[in-house]
């Protein structure tokens, strides 16, 4: 009896001494404490290693260009074309309106290696004859890519010349370029500056 009261006391010891023995407050490296996972302690390389990577990039200094070339197809529908010197990647909205009714066609493009194309504008029978405007504009710096914010800045404010106007939404600056055209046989004042179109 005596034997086994000893061994259970043996045994009750040696467990206690086993639920106690992590307690002395010395967590290894990668050891959990509490439950939640440690961080490593912060010697300094990473925010220097990143800043390092980080290449700086020249603000957008030149005056904004955009050059324009439209042409009416076949089937009466307008195409555009352009070249701009706007960051590589420059996020376009090129829209069409028809100036007797206001009805508008929009589509999105963007800069690549100096050029971008958008079209075909207009309904599927094709444009009636009348007066267009033609408005291609750079969006606001926040729906640009990353690349393109870092060189015109987060608000455009590194943009310049005679293109630059302040966005509708109060949302910086962005660049906007108009050009008005004639398509058809429709008389037109003397005074009107306006390109004629006719089907290729």
């Amino acid at each position: 009896m005596k034997a086994r009261a000893l061994v259970s006391i043996v045994t009750l010891l040696l467990w206690l001494a086993g639920c106690g023995g992590g307690e002395d407050g010395s967590a290894t490296e990668g050891e959990r404490v509490g439950g939640v996972a440690q961080p490593e302690a912060d010697t300094g390389r990473s925010e220097s290693t990143s800043d390092d990577e980080q290449p700086t990039v020249e603000p957008f200094t030149e005056p904004a260009r955009i050059e324009v070339t439209t042409t009416l197809r076949g089937d009466r529908r307008l195409m555009v074309e352009g070249e701009s010197n706007l960051p590589e990647g420059s996020r376009l909205q090129v829209m069409i309106e028809r100036e007797l009714s206001g009805v508008r066609w929009r589509s999105r493009t963007a800069v690549e290696k100096g050029r971008f194309v958008a079209g075909p504008f207009g309904p599927g029978s094709g444009l009636p004859d009348g007066g267009y405007i033609l408005r291609v504009t750079l969006t606001e710096a926040d729906a640009q890519p990353e690349e393109v914010r870092a060189r015109i800045g987060e608000e455009g404010e590194h943009l310049s010349g005679p293109l630059v106007v302040t966005s509708r939404h109060g949302l910086g600056q962005v660049i906007s370029y108009s050009k008005r055209y004639l398509i058809g046989s429709e008389p037109r004042r003397a005074t009107d500056q306006v390109e004629v179109l006719e089907v290729e």
